[in-house]
């Protein structure tokens, strides 16, 4: 139970960040290929934010 709670956690935390800082909260396209692509694009900045950080702890 734990460790899902660590894993969740992590999870939890994308969700939140791509819907306060990305403005995810409401979809600003309409159709389902749109969302998509404003999901995969708002993640693919979440990476990006968190790669340095990545990168400083297996250096």
């Amino acid at each position: 139970y734990a460790i899902s709670l660590r894993i969740r956690k992590r999870i939890e935390e994308a969700f939140g960040w791509a819907k306060t800082v990305a403005g995810l909260r409401k979809a600003r396209h309409r159709g389902l290929p749109k969302v998509d692509w404003q999901f995969t694009l708002a993640m693919t900045a979440y990476n990006l934010v968190r790669l340095p950080k990545l990168l400083a702890v297996t250096a």
